[in-house]
């Protein structure tokens, strides 16, 4: 094991690789083991300046963050036959960019399996980066509609402000490393009253591949994946049979 990635012990599986949101360490996805049954080899990425690199500063680029993690993401995707991203927000945009890494490189990425993300190519209009403590936090919390209650503590809040400002800055800061999409399947996944990102924008992820595309719905705000994760990877399991490749919606809850 190395310092950008924990990983289960099973190696005859297929491996989905993890990468957080905003805030977010390796560790919000360890519960998606039992989850997942099983059925996955479950990668969750580390990124600097949380949990064991918490020594580390934080990236607030989404390229170098990238960048920093492709080898150990490479020598993860290299142990498994089939290999499925997924990222969630600002992990999402990171996931793509480590596929572009990873297909640069000449290792297959069976799918791409973005949530709560506008196409890359998109910013942000209403912006959190540079707002004082409390504006920030307030703006952040109306982006999400979630508040992690770690916040309400002083010492922990002193540790985790400065990482998710450096990751609030790297979203909506973001550039694509090119204009070239990636020959990897997309599915697009949103919550279906999230505020953040519209319908239109997680559509908007079709441009960013020259392979098959789908667009999924699940009940829920832009952070969904917190009530929903059995949904979801049976989402991503459907995705990576080449199920979810035809645009499906799946139907929302009233």
């Amino acid at each position: 094991m190395n310092r950008s990635i924990d990983s289960a012990e099973h190696r005859d599986t297929p491996t989905l690789l993890c990468v957080p949101f905003a805030g977010a360490g390796a560790s919000y996805f360890h519960p998606w083991r039992a989850l997942t049954a099983g059925r996955w080899r479950l990668v969750a990425v580390e990124l600097p300046g949380r949990e064991r690199r918490i020594m580390e500063d934080p990236f607030s680029s989404v390229v170098e963050t990238a960048e920093d993690l492709i080898d150990d993401v490479a020598a993860a995707a290299g142990e498994g036959e089939r290999t499925v991203l997924f990222g969630h927000s600002l992990g999402a945009v990171v996931a793509y960019e480590l596929t572009h890494l990873l297909t640069a490189r000449g290792i297959p990425v069976e799918r791409l399996v973005v949530s709560g993300a506008s196409g890359p190519w998109t910013q942000r209009e209403v912006r959190a980066t540079g707002l004082p403590d409390e504006e920030f936090l307030a703006r952040i919390e109306d982006f999400s509609g979630f508040r992690h209650e770690a916040l309400d503590h002083p010492e922990m809040r002193e540790l985790i402000l400065p990482v998710l400002r450096a990751d609030c800055e790297m979203h909506e800061n973001y550039v694509p490393s090119t204009d070239e999409p990636v020959p990897v399947p997309i599915t697009s996944v949103r919550g279906s009253s999230d505020a953040l990102v519209t319908a239109d924008q997680a559509r908007q992820w079709q441009r960013a591949t020259t392979g098959g595309f789908g667009y999924t719905e699940l009940p829920g705000d832009h952070m969904y994946l917190v009530d929903r994760a059995p949904e979801l990877l049976d989402l991503v399991g459907k995705a990576a049979l080449h199920e979810g490749a035809t645009g499906r919606r799946v139907a929302s809850e009233p």
